[in-house]
């Protein structure tokens, strides 16, 4: 017999009894869960800009596939039906199959120039399967693990999630540029498909089904179902009509860097202000919820925010990266304009991404060994420290700006200034990994276990909020400010957020929920 959890299921760390094989055990299952991940993401919204460019498809063309992000900041929407349908294990392997039949098909249709619309569409389509995928894999971790073992192992998260990308935009892009399309998206088919296979016989089962998953497709096609469907379909004609009268040209040409923010930014915001909204009439909604105790999927927005210093809990996930993400924007310009971009490519990825694996597995250990509480101001602070570093650096590097900045052949730098630039991108790397490891700890402890899957959905919709904006503002200030001064207001951003942490909550463990789904205190 294998190890069992409180369930009745198979112990899914295997570290009780040790009767699971070592192909079981988080340290595997976790690296291949989120390489899973973050690979179809990674195909699907970097390497399909290359090979649309590559079959001499128009920029603005390429700048619509910026819609393929959509599905991953309105996945909240249908996040409480992986919790209340079926098993995660169940939801992974079912967008798994989908999305490997998916790859292979663009790879088959790749050589045909005719097809390339289509392809548009199996992608654009695939991103919501992917964003789907994405809740199932972190709604698993979150069922397989305590809060410990999640500290313990969201290193391992990050690393495995940061190599995909690197296999995605490395080996996929390379294979695609020496052997063509057809090869590469074959070879990306291929990897999906070992992930399936291996999830599917050695994934321990963790969960026991709540409704059956065919319940949900029944669901789909009842009466009230098809209403829903048909008035967003309605609202989204309504909007498209209006948008054609061309009445918001005005108002873009007068408020110009309204246009800096995309379609998944403006839903972005507008969930959070639904939240805020949410906040503010809780009361009232929580009585009309404990009536309809059928209300799965309202109650899992409802229990997300009925909770004490939720108020303070939004603002902190919200503005704790707000300075990093302002940094984070500015950063490549810089070192473009420094007159370095031919060395961007080794800072990156043999320095920049080994550090950024390193800061989470450090940090994920650490807050297992000392707590999130703990650990988590000290990490801030080095995240943060980060703006003050680069903004000496701008103003050391300053000259070269000036002199490089727009020039076909830039003057060199100096092996000491680029030994110089390289080391403060790996500090800026090891540093954001330990900002991750807290933030991603912290969203998690959020996470009430009846809703695991909504409601992590629901904090990483949120934690993109500050992204938007600081991509909003970032460029208006680098050109006023100068780098160097920028990058010290991003410091300043930054501050609100760290104030934040002495003030947010940081339970251990999530709370529970109970009989009626609202949270208890």
């Amino acid at each position: 017999m294998e190890a069992q959890t409180r369930e009745g299921c198979p112990d899914p760390t295997g570290l009780q009894k040790g009767k699971l094989s070592t192909l079981q055990v988080p340290h595997v299952w976790t690296f291949t869960t989120y390489f899973a991940e973050g690979f179809p993401y990674t195909l699907i919204r970097t390497v399909s800009s290359v090979f649309f460019r590559d079959m001499r498809v128009s920029l603005e063309a390429i700048g619509l596939t910026s819609l393929f992000g959509l599905p991953w900041v309105l996945k909240f929407l249908w996040g409480p039906q992986i919790d209340q349908f079926g098993t995660k294990r169940i939801w992974m392997l079912s967008t798994q199959a989908i999305l490997v039949v998916f790859i292979l098909a663009v790879a088959f249709l790749s050589p045909m120039a005719w097809a390339l619309k289509t392809i548009a569409v199996i992608l654009f389509i695939g991103a919501f399967v992917a964003a789907t995928h994405d809740m199932a894999i972190d709604g698993y971790y979150l069922e397989a693990l305590d809060g410990k073992q999640q500290a313990q192992f969201v290193g391992y998260r990050v690393m495995a999630y940061r190599i995909a990308m690197m296999t995605g935009t490395g080996v996929v892009v390379t294979l695609g540029a020496l052997l063509g399309w057809l090869p590469a998206f074959l070879a990306g088919g291929a990897v999906m498909a070992m992930l399936f296979v291996y999830h599917l016989f050695l994934l321990p089962r963790v969960e026991r089904e709540k409704i059956p998953l065919s319940a949900l497709l029944h669901a789909l096609f009842t009466g009230r179902a098809v209403l829903i469907i048909f008035l967003l379909g309605a609202v989204s004609a309504l909007l498209a009509w209006t948008s054609s009268l061309g009445w918001y040209s005005g108002l873009f040409s007068r408020y110009f860097w309204l246009q800096r923010i995309s379609i998944s930014g403006w839903i972005g915001i507008g969930l959070l202000f639904g939240l805020i909204i949410l906040g503010l009439l809780r009361n009232r909604l929580k009585r009309m919820l404990t009536r309809d105790k059928e209300s799965f999927y309202a109650r899992a927005f409802m229990t997300y925010m009925d909770r004490k210093s939720m108020g303070i809990t939004l603002a902190f996930i919200i503005l704790m990266r707000a300075g990093d993400a302002m940094l984070s924007t500015m950063v490549s310009p810089f070192l473009v304009d420094l007159g370095i971009k031919i060395h961007y490519g080794w800072i990156s990825a043999g320095v920049g991404l080994p550090s950024s694996i390193a800061g989470a597995m450090i940090g994920g250990w650490l807050i297992s060994k000392y707590s999130l509480k703990r650990t988590m101001w000290p990490f801030l602070l080095a995240q943060n420290l980060t703006n003050v570093v680069y903004m000496v650096l701008a103003v050391h590097l300053a000259p070269f700006v000036d002199l490089n900045t727009g020039v076909e052949i830039p003057s060199s730098i100096g092996q000491v200034n680029l030994l110089l630039v390289a080391s403060v991108h790996g500090f800026d790397q090891f540093a954001g990994g330990l900002g991750t490891a807290v933030l991603v700890t912290f969203i998690m402890r959020t996470c009430l276990a009846e809703f695991k899957a909504a409601h992590f959905a629901i904090g990483t919709g949120l934690m993109n909020v500050s992204g938007v904006l600081s991509g909003v503002m970032s460029g208006f200030l680098a050109e006023w400010a100068g780098y160097g001064y920028f990058f010290g207001i991003s410091f300043l951003v930054s501050l609100p957020g760290m104030v934040l942490a002495f003030f947010a909550p940081m339970g251990e463990e999530p709370q529970a929920a109970d009989s009626s789904g609202v949270s208890q205190k």
